[in-house]
């Protein structure tokens, strides 16, 4: 039974609905299966709609958590929480050989537990050499790798990039160079070396912020996302490739 909207992307719009044989409550909105990925439980074709049906998730997203009305920036701890879940969802797509293509707050729910789980796949894609060399914009302006705006191909640390704009989004309630228009967002993304960091964050978040925007980077090896109990499992992450070592042509070989 479909409900209230309670969503709205660029690909379609979210509905709340009731599952009437077992009243779980599920979003209406391929098949990827991990605790940090909203799950999948089927779809519905209309004459003039595609029905997909994702599990539903009940807090909704970072970004309308931030909003100056409701909870406002996370501090650098809960931050760390969450980065390190995306980080280890993204560990997952990559390996299935998936890039999100969209990574920032709007898409990024958690539950009443704080488990996180990235959402709207609408522009993600399957990494083939095709993809690799396409030449098409696709994502969210703010959130964008210098690589993608320039059509150079896409790879996963593209999502890396579009992590560290996340993590000043969820500090700040704003992506870099969000007092700019669009066009000459994505203009300054590219000519400068880095997007702005704001000086008030800690060392620790700041070298992990510029680890994400290096054109060149080492594998990250920083304490801002180690969850207190965690720090082993996230090392392992990172170790599997989150981040790797090379520039990103070589992330596109």
């Amino acid at each position: 039974m479909l409900g209230d909207e309670i969503g709205k992307g660029a690909y379609g719009r979210v509905y709340k609905g009731l599952d009437l044989e077992n009243a779980d409550f599920v979003a209406i909105k391929q098949n990827l299966n991990h605790k940090n990925i909203v799950k999948y439980l089927g779809s519905l074709k209309t004459k003039s709609h595609l029905h997909i049906i994702l599990e539903y998730v009940e807090n909704g997203s970072l970004a309308n958590i931030i909003k100056p009305n409701k909870f406002g920036p996370f501090p650098e701890s809960l931050v760390s929480v969450f980065i390190a879940q995306v980080l280890e969802g993204l560990v997952y797509l990559h390996d299935q050989g998936v890039i999100h293509r969209d990574i920032k707050g709007a898409n990024i729910l958690t539950t009443k537990e704080g488990l996180v789980k990235l959402a709207d796949f609408g522009v993600a894609t399957k990494l083939t050499e095709a993809d690799v060399n396409t030449h098409s914009v696709v994502g969210t302006p703010y959130w964008m790798a210098p690589e993608v705006i320039e059509m150079s191909g896409v790879c996963a640390a593209s999502d890396i990039w579009s992590v560290g704009c996340t993590v000043i989004e969820l500090l700040t309630c704003v992506p870099p160079y969000y007092d700019l228009q669009p066009m000459p967002a994505l203009f300054r993304i590219v000519q400068d070396v880095h997007p702005p960091i704001p000086d008030s964050l800690s060392p620790d978040i700041t070298d992990f912020l510029r680890q994400c925007f290096k054109k060149w980077f080492p594998v990250i090896q920083n304490e801002m996302i180690l969850p207190a109990n965690d720090s082993d499992n996230v090392t392992q992450w990172y170790q599997r490739g989150v981040v790797g070592t090379g520039n990103r042509e070589q992330w596109q070989q």
